[in-house]
């Protein structure tokens, strides 16, 4: 016989279990084979499903207009209502009216000053209760007022003949203000002459040739206008012996002199300019009406 009829049958038989596609060893890995070519099939006859399946589509990063109003209108819903902020008007409308006090004054100075100042200036800066004239009591006209503060009148306008002066001084909110009191104070004053000292339609250079011109008893003016006279050297206080502050009289919204911000910021820098020292030197009085 030939060669190969020689070969021991366990050889043939370890070679035909060895190779390829034969046994089950080759049965697995010719399915694999099979399997792992289809897919390769697959993919190739549809990519985009396979790109899907690798990479997800990204998600919007930013949301649309209506999803931003959606939220806006959620968030305005769920968040509480800020408390609005009273006004001065309304506050001063539930208080009852009282007369102003030489207290209020110096509280009003200490606030201002507090935090600014030392010790020293602060004592500087604090009003004797012997400057303050008796305040209105509130059944007072202004006129009757000034007739009581000041009985002795007729003598110290008739000794007035001082030009950029003025004897008494009269201190306002408002312009309209202004001219009421110098109305309604035409029985105390006499043959004095009363100048306006406010802003409104009137000129500084006007006023301060007025002044240099005439003898003036009685300046009505704002705190403002009084206080730029003073530091261009229109106005002398010299010759001043009484200082009126309107305290007591409310506008339309129910302010005060000291409710307004820049009136009261005014009015307190014209204390501190020369007014203070006057009131404490005692040549000075100073009346709340």
């Amino acid at each position: 016989m030939g060669d190969t009829l020689d070969e021991p049958w366990w050889e043939t038989r370890e070679a035909r279990s060895s190779s390829p596609g034969t046994g089950a060893g080759g049965a697995a890995e010719s399915m694999e084979e099979a399997t792992g070519s289809s897919k390769e099939i697959q993919q190739c006859a549809n990519p985009e499903a396979v790109s899907s399946k690798k990479r997800k589509q990204p998600k919007e990063c930013y949301p649309t207009a209506e999803k931003e109003q959606s939220k806006e209108k959620e968030e305005s819903e769920v968040k509480p209502k800020r408390r609005r902020k009273k006004k001065i008007s309304e506050i001063l409308a539930k208080s009852s009216p009282k007369p102003g006090a030489p207290e209020d004054l110096q509280k009003l100075l200490k606030e201002h000053f507090g935090a600014k100042r030392s010790v020293i200036e602060l004592e500087e800066l604090k009003l004797p209760d012997a400057c303050f004239l008796p305040a209105n009591d509130l059944t007072h006209s202004f006129s009757s007022y000034l007739k009581e503060i000041c009985p002795k009148w007729a003598k110290l306008r008739k000794n007035h003949k001082e030009k950029k002066s003025v004897v008494m001084l009269i201190m306002c909110s408002s312009a309209l203000r202004c001219l009421e009191l110098i109305k309604s104070i035409t029985a105390f004053k006499g043959d004095g002459k009363v100048m306006k000292l406010f802003a409104k339609h009137i000129k500084i250079q006007e006023q301060v040739k007025m002044l240099e011109k005439g003898v003036i008893h009685v300046g009505v003016g704002t705190p403002g206008r009084i206080k730029a006279l003073v530091e261009q050297e229109g106005l002398n206080l010299t010759s001043l012996k009484y200082l009126i502050l309107d305290w007591n009289w409310r506008d339309q919204k129910l302010r005060r002199l000291v409710d307004i911000p820049e009136i009261r910021k005014e009015t307190i820098e014209l204390l501190e300019m020369e007014l203070i020292k006057l009131c404490r030197e005692g040549s000075v009085k100073l009346g709340l009406f």
